[in-house]
C-alpha cells in the first residue's frame, strides 16, 4: 500500500499550508479579516497535521505530530514591514498574490484528501475515511475563503 507515502506528503503539504496561512496573516495585519481568518484557518491545518501523524503509524509512517510553525528570519522581517506599512495599492497586489498561493496550496491539499478518501473507501478503513472526509471539507473552506478574498481584493489591487 502506498497510502503511507501519500499521508507523508499530505502531512508536509498541510504543514506548508499552515505556514503559508500564518505568513499571509502576519504580512497583511492591516487587513483584519485576512489576519484573523489566516490565523484561524492555519489552526485547522495544524490540527490536520496532528491527526495525520496519529493515523500514519497504521500505514508504516512515523510523522511528527507537532506542526512546524516556527517563523523564518525572512518571515519575521515581513511581519515587521507589515506592521509598519499599512494598506496601499501595492500591498493589495501583494496580498492578492499571497492569497493565490494560499488558494493553490489548499487546492493541492484538497486533492490529496480526495485521494486518501478514495483509498480509505477501497480498503474499508472507517477511521481514515472519517478523517479524510472532515479534513477535506475544512480544506475546501480554506480554498473557498482564499478564492473569495482574491475576488474581493482584485478590484482594489488591479483597478484603483
Amino acid at each position: 500500500m502506498r497510502i503511507g507515502t501519500v499521508l507523508r506528503d499530505l502531512h508536509h503539504d498541510e504543514n506548508e499550508l499552515a505556514r503559508t496561512l500564518l505568513r499571509v496573516a502576519d504580512e497583511h495585519r492591516a487587513d483584519h479579516e485576512v489576519h484573523q481568518m489566516g490565523v484561524h484557518l492555519a489552526e485547522w491545518s495544524s490540527r490536520h497535521v496532528r491527526e495525520i501523524a496519529a493515523i500514519a503509524g497504521s500505514f508504516g509512517e512515523n510523522l511528527d505530530p507537532t506542526p512546524d510553525g516556527t517563523p523564518t528570519l525572512v518571515e519575521e522581517a515581513r511581519r515587521w514591514m507589515s506592521e509598519r506599512g499599512g494598506r496601499s495599492p501595492e500591498s493589495e497586489l501583494v496580498m492578492v498574490r499571497d492569497l493565490r498561493d494560499v488558494y493553490l496550496r489548499a487546492s493541492s491539499v484538497l486533492t490529496d484528501w480526495e485521494m486518501i478518501g478514495q483509498a480509505a473507501q477501497a480498503i474499508v478503513h472507517d477511521e481514515l475515511l472519517e478523517l479524510a472526509t472532515r479534513c477535506q471539507a475544512e480544506t475546501k473552506r480554506q480554498a473557498t475563503w482564499a478564492n473569495a478574498k482574491i475576488k474581493e481584493s482584485s478590484t482594489q489591487a488591479l483597478v484603483v
